[in-house]
């Protein structure tokens, strides 16, 4: 299939069964496309106006357990969505570029792996996802991101990077409430993003020129994004480690402050 003809059906089509395509990529084909208002989602992936509210604790309640996974399963629709939506908007005219689009397929395939293990797990508690309200805030950023380093800034070292300590965060709340099912869950999210945010940290890197690194990745966070949303509820230096950051960047991000508080963040609570 052609990498436009694949990209399109996962943003464009409104059903899960779009957002799940598994083929091969046999043509990187290049297209002229521009960042659509939502992705499409009909019935229950629908986006709702109402304030999604994550649940602030009593996991020991189904109903808790399974807003929690219906946020979880949702952030991670949003990152198929658009990481679709980069392979289309972004060139691949070097070999370079080429590689790094294939990257982006790798960890999109990851994110499909995600989403269906979040969902099975709502289906074996008796839910379904979209049984809970569901937010875009990450699609918000989509339009924002102009160039490859941008969605690498936003997506892999803020975003991902921040998945890293809520996956490893929330592993330790299910296994502690005995649901280890869901945590054994996280544990796998947590180890494929450290393969994700591997990549944003190599291909910048690679395009950051004479600055460092952090001086990069700051400079391509859209207003107003910064990184303080790359942290979660604990810190995990190792994961970051892992995931090849260099240690002035983990520790200029570990001691970043801003008047953004992470615990606030409304779309977790």
């Amino acid at each position: 299939m052609k990498l436009s003809e694949f990209a399109k059906n996962i943003l464009l089509g409104d059903k899960i069964e779009d957002k799940l395509l598994a083929v091969e990529i046999t043509e990187f084909d290049s297209v002229d496309f521009s960042v659509p208002n939502e992705p499409s989602r009909s019935g229950k992936l629908e986006f709702s106006e109402k304030q999604m509210r994550f649940p602030k604790g009593h996991f020991h309640l189904k109903e808790k357990r399974a807003m929690a996974l219906n946020s979880f399963a949702n952030h991670e629709l949003l990152a198929i969505e658009m990481m679709a939506c980069a392979l289309l908007v972004y060139p691949h005219h070097t070999d370079e570029l080429v590689r790094f689009k294939r990257g982006i397929i790798n960890s999109l395939k990851d994110e499909q792996k995600h989403f269906s293990l979040y969902a099975n797990r709502m289906n074996d508690m008796g839910y379904e996802f979209g049984d809970f309200e569901l937010n875009h805030f990450f699609w918000r950023q989509m339009e924002k991101m102009k160039t490859p380093s941008e969605y690498l800034s936003v997506m892999a070292l803020t975003f991902e990077a921040a998945n890293l300590d809520f996956a490893h965060f929330y592993d330790r709340v299910f296994r502690e409430e005995g649901d280890l099912k869901t945590a054994n869950i996280l544990k796998v999210v947590y180890e494929d993003e450290i393969s994700h945010v591997n990549l944003g940290v190599h291909y910048l890197n690679l395009w950051k020129k004479d600055k460092s690194l952090w001086d990069y990745y700051q400079s391509c966070l859209p207003f107003p994004l910064n990184p303080a949303r790359s942290k979660g509820k604990v810190f995990v230096k190792e994961a970051r480690q892992k995931a090849k950051m260099e240690s002035d960047f983990i520790q200029n991000l570990e001691n970043y402050q801003s008047d953004f508080q992470i615990v606030q963040r409304r779309e977790w609570k």
